[in-house]
């Protein structure tokens, strides 16, 4: 599904670079909460939601806060502003040289208003990594704001529709010849390495992140959809949910011939049934929420995933978007119908200090 129509998805994110000339090369900092306009004082959700947001008004609460918290490791990047979101939150760029993977490549990063609110900066945030379809070089289209990621995820959470995540926007592949799936495929650049090692600790330097896989998501349109459910599955240790639009099950680089061993080993299908035949509890159990179009192929493929996978400690959602088709617009929609509310309901809360 990701390979033959990865056009349309690419021509969405063709606005998306086009809003970002014109408006880059300012240095933008992540480093120090300060107050929010007034627009945005509203925390998301309150604190209340998720699995550990209620706050506190005493030392044992900011105690269970400091607990659940990791503050910015370091080594600190350099940001330059890429965009503006209408609530004058700022979308960063940064150059990541990967220290366990190898590979170098660009990361674009999103805080939401939140983030910057004095109440939030002993707590750590929520991170919702987005990859984009199509080959996912040397852009990830979802640094754009024509697409209303940020945008939405702002309104969202001030809704109680949604966690205020963290977006992180990591570039999907190393060129712009091959698919990777997002994988370590011998003899090539550890794609996989890069997207759940290197990211992460990349986020957790630079973030007041959660310690716990709690905090950790991913969401992606199509191939990106495919790479996002497949490190969730290969690692619920690390990930707890995902939001993947018209995905693949099934990895499909030409790239894996003569590695059918490492092929399989990531598969979403054999992980996925790998995972479902064990006990579930709150350690294992990995959400997972799947989006499709009704003018895209790929519903049966999904709902039989569904059937024989969605069971034990793999949870499921299905989300079908009338009209919808396999580009991004498409997806954004699909998330604030449903999805993304269902993932954060799971998932920890920021918590405000007493």
């Amino acid at each position: 599904m990701k390979r033959p129509l990865k056009a349309l998805v690419t021509a969405a994110a063709l606005g998306s670079l086009a809003l970002a000339t014109g408006c880059t090369g300012e240095p933008v900092s992540f480093d120090t909460p300060s107050a929010p306009p007034a627009s945005a004082a509203q925390d998301g959700r309150n604190g209340a939601q998720g699995t550990g947001g209620t706050g506190g008004s005493d030392d044992a609460a900011d105690d269970a806060t400091a607990a659940k918290t990791l503050m910015p490791t370091g080594p600190k990047a350099e940001f330059t502003t890429q965009n503006t979101v209408d609530d004058g939150t700022k979308i960063g760029k940064t150059t990541l040289e990967g220290k366990k993977s190898g590979f170098t490549g660009d990361v674009w990063v999103w805080a939401p208003p939140q983030y910057f609110d004095p109440k939030y900066a002993n707590s750590g945030f929520p991170v919702l990594i987005a990859l984009p379809g199509g080959n996912g070089y040397p852009k990830n289209y979802w640094m754009g704001t024509d697409l209303k990621l940020q945008s939405s995820i702002s309104k969202w959470s001030k809704e109680g529709k949604s966690l205020p995540f963290v977006v992180v926007m990591p570039v999907l592949n190393p060129d712009d010849k091959y698919y990777y799936d997002g994988s370590d495929i011998p003899g090539r650049e550890k794609m996989g390495t890069w997207m759940t090692e290197d990211v992460p600790d990349f986020v957790r330097a630079n973030f007041r992140t959660f310690k716990s896989r709690d905090g950790w998501a991913f969401m992606g349109s199509s191939s990106g959809a495919f790479v996002g459910l497949k490190s969730v599955l290969k690692h619920p240790d690390k990930f707890k949910a995902v939001i993947a639009s018209g995905p693949d099950t099934v990895p499909d680089s030409p790239l894996w011939a003569g590695h059918e061993a490492e092929k399989a080993a990531n598969n979403p299908e054999k992980l996925a049934r790998a995972l479902s035949a064990q006990p579930s509890g709150p350690d294992k159990d990995v959400y997972l929420a799947f989006q499709i179009g009704t003018k895209e192929s790929g519903l049966g493929n999904l709902r039989s995933f569904i059937k024989n996978y969605g069971k034990g400690p793999v949870k499921t959602r299905l989300e079908v978007i009338q009209d919808g088709e396999h580009n991004a617009r498409t997806y954004v929609k699909g998330m604030g119908d449903g999805s993304i509310q269902w993932i954060s309901e799971h998932m920890q809360a920021p918590i405000p200090s007493s």
